[in-house]
């Protein structure tokens, strides 16, 4: 059975004055919520766990801390939420190696450690983003019949038999309409490139 917000704050009174059962109400009643919360803080079923129990736990020795400003409910959430980022914290910290630790490498010796980001820079993104634009502007710009060659054929990497099987052409009408659209886009791109 739920408990409603006057039925909460009497279980809380009733609680600090002592009465266990009061207590176990309202963890019977938000136990689901706080664990639901912590597992999807954590994504660990058992760090969930403990949560849950450190987070009730810590509410009930600090009950006569509770002010009574907000509900308990969301009391006990505030706390849940900072056990599981400790847990997280703690977790993280566990595994953390330091960049300024040396390597250990098979001959003894010590390198200091790499990392290195394969990503594009922001620079280089917009580059590449600009650049399709470009592009793709400058294929709209060709006739339809050599536009869909050069998409199948370069864009789409169809080999030139599999673009004449798939536009009803003859081989040789794919490599001359894919030469003259290159030809084309390289004169309309020739700008891009001085």
């Amino acid at each position: 059975m739920p408990v409603h917000l006057e039925n909460e704050a009497t279980l809380v009174a009733e609680a600090k004055e002592g009465n266990a059962e009061a207590f176990t109400v309202l963890v019977n009643q938000y136990e689901r919520n706080i664990f639901r919360l912590a597992l999807n803080i954590t994504s660990n079923k058992e760090d969930a766990e403990d949560v849950l129990q450190e987070s009730f736990l810590k509410a009930y020795t600090n009950l006569g801390r509770f002010q009574g400003n907000s509900r308990f409910y969301t009391w006990l959430v505030r706390i849940a939420v900072n056990e599981s980022l400790m847990k997280l914290r703690k977790r993280r910290s566990d595994r953390q190696v330091s960049l300024d630790e040396k390597l250990e490498t098979e001959d003894d010796g010590l390198l200091p450690r790499e990392i290195v980001d394969w990503g594009d820079n922001p620079e280089q993104h917009y580059a590449k983003t600009e650049w399709q634009e470009i592009l793709a502007e400058a294929t709209q710009t060709l006739e339809p019949a050599f536009r869909t060659v050069f998409t199948l054929r370069d864009v789409e990497q169809l080999s030139t038999e599999e673009t004449a099987e798939a536009l009803g052409l003859s081989v040789p009408a794919v490599k001359s309409r894919l030469l003259r659209a290159r030809l084309k886009l390289r004169q309309r791109l020739n700008k891009y490139f001085k």
